[in-house]
């Protein structure tokens, strides 16, 4: 027996990202702006060479650059 969200095409993380997200749009107005602040997160991460760290970048952002490069390459 599989788990519905693999059934789906949904990896474990997105899985709960959905969830989360319902669960947040169902809740009174006050409890539904103080759930969604918590629910924000931003990771940075930098690239290391040489034993340097490299210059700190937003996840999110650079995952979104990354998605229009490879859509321009593969349109080309």
């Amino acid at each position: 027996m599989t788990f519905a969200w693999k059934a789906a095409g949904l990896t474990y993380n997105r899985y709960l990202t959905v969830a989360s997200r319902v669960v947040r749009r169902s809740l009174k107005e006050e409890k539904r702006l103080a759930a969604e602040r918590r629910g924000v997160s931003e990771i940075r991460f930098a690239k290391w060479s040489n034993g340097k760290q490299g210059e700190l970048k937003n996840l999110e952002q650079a995952n979104a650059a990354a998605a229009v490069e490879s859509a321009a390459q593969g349109g080309q």
